[in-house]
């Protein structure tokens, strides 16, 4: 299995791109890993929230295959700790899946179409973060969910 994430929108604060490429790194340890970002959309100022939502869905739709499985980070998704994290990447291991797919969209979520594609939903808190923001903790929870999948010390640290 490979594990995807596709943002929308480059990451321009250096700090967090610099611990994004960290866990980054460690993550490549465990399996393959890509993220990939989709650059903002142009012109938003003449777009309504729906016809941003559906531009940009129509991007994330055409960066998928017909066999991935496609989980949205979104605010109303199911809550887990980092424990029950390791075991749903697990448990999508154990599936034989090729590729499991993170969104993170952009500011005003997802477009219907992306919803009707998903395979679930995530939420990483009932708090908002910063979609920059929200790319380093996805990356750093999917490489702690390795770490306790291995029995490693990071969880404990």
């Amino acid at each position: 299995m490979t594990i995807k994430i596709l943002a929308i929108g480059k990451t321009d604060n250096k700090e967090l791109q610099s611990l994004i490429d960290e866990y980054t790194r460690r993550l490549g340890f465990y399996i393959k890993f890509s993220l990939e970002i989709i650059p903002d959309i142009k012109n938003v100022k003449n777009l309504s929230e729906e016809q941003q939502k559906q531009k940009e869905g129509a991007l994330i739709l055409s960066k998928l295959s017909a066999t991935d499985v496609l989980i949205l980070l979104d605010e109303n998704g199911k809550q887990l700790d980092s424990i029950g994290f390791s075991a749903y990447l697990q448990k999508h291991m154990n599936s034989g899946i090729k590729q499991l797919v993170f969104v993170i969209g952009g500011p005003y979520g997802f477009s219907q179409d992306v919803y009707n594609k998903s395979n679930g939903k995530i939420s990483l808190s009932k708090m908002t973060f910063s979609h920059q923001m929200v790319r380093l903790f996805i990356i750093e929870q999917l490489y702690r969910g390795f770490t306790i999948l291995r029995n490693e010390p990071y969880h404990h640290r």
